[in-house]
């Protein structure tokens, strides 16, 4: 395992080749690498099991079980073994986000955080799935990517039994089972349990649409809406059904079509009994009953005379 050593125990004919590389960058480059210098060395006072990857993880950040733990946020009442993450969750509550991308203004709490950012417009990819060879601007994408191929995830929420591929993943989930919202929009006052939910809701106030797709141009407030728009264009289905292999490129399409192999029809007609494996089906088959813009629907959903 690789491990950042300080300048001090490093042998003196790495100082010197360091040194000489050093000369011969210029000011935005050597600024860059100070930056990952900056960050392994954060990382190794936590002592990461991957420390070549210069990412500070929730995982690493996650509350003390103890009593004894010596910081403590008084907005959610998280606790803290190290000062170093504790400063950065607070920036969660207070905005902040002192590291900005020279390129696109863009700006993040966390210096990692700025790197993987910069490589979109770099489109530098160094993490690659060494199954389908699909690559990655960061290890967290990466390892998501990956689990569609084992199927592997560690970590489960022992309120619901849900399991996630990250730690962090499942920290952010455990907070939808606290009924208190603690982010709150200032505009509206509409409540949310996470802080990038609140910062996705704010730019419907703004108008603020920062991502942007390179083929068609069109903008969207959420990476989430963004990253479905994509698929369109590339034709790439991202989620596969483990019965069958049939893919998707929409999560809740993959949902119900898995209702297929399992025959639950959660959606009932509570006018004729009816149960449907999709909200959208059963709102078609109500028109049946009252009539609304059935058209050809109707006619299509009759039962077939025989001759």
């Amino acid at each position: 395992m690789l491990k950042y050593l300080p300048d001090e125990e490093k042998p003196p004919h790495i100082k010197e080749e360091q040194e000489e590389l050093y000369n011969s960058m210029d000011q935005d480059e050597l600024k860059s690498v100070q930056i990952k210098e900056e960050q392994e060395e954060l990382c190794s006072n936590f002592d990461q099991e991957e420390p070549e990857a210069p990412q500070i993880k929730e995982s690493e950040c996650e509350t003390d079980t103890g009593e004894n733990s010596p910081y403590s946020c008084n907005k959610c009442g998280r606790t803290f073994n190290f000062c170093a993450p504790f400063k950065i969750h607070m920036r969660i509550h207070t905005g902040e986000r002192p590291y900005s991308c020279k390129t696109c203004g863009k700006a993040f709490t966390r210096s990692d955080k700025l790197l993987c950012h910069m490589r979109t417009h770099t489109g530098e990819k160094p993490y690659l799935c060494n199954t389908c060879g699909k690559r990655f601007t960061d290890q967290s994408a990466c390892k998501r990517h990956t689990a569609i191929h084992t199927g592997e995830k560690p970590h489960i929420c022992n309120i619901c039994g849900r399991r996630f591929v990250e730690k962090s993943d499942l920290n952010i989930h455990l907070t939808s089972h606290v009924g208190e919202k603690q982010h709150s929009c200032e505009t509206c006052g509409k409540g949310f349990r996470h802080i990038n939910k609140l910062l996705c809701h704010m730019r419907i106030h703004t108008g603020e649409k920062p991502f942007v797709c390179n083929t068609c141009g069109k903008r969207f407030t959420d990476p989430s809406g963004f990253k479905k728009h994509t698929t369109i264009h590339t034709g790439e289905k991202l989620h596969s059904c483990e019965t069958c292999g049939k893919s998707f490129r929409h999560t809740s399409t993959l949902v119900c079509h898995k209702r297929t192999h399992t025959g639950e029809r959660p959606f009932l007609c509570i006018t004729c009994g009816n149960r449907f494996i999709s909200n959208s089906n059963l709102k078609s088959h109500m028109r049946t009953h009252t009539g609304e813009n059935v058209g050809k629907l109707f006619l299509l959903m009759l039962p077939s005379k025989s001759t």
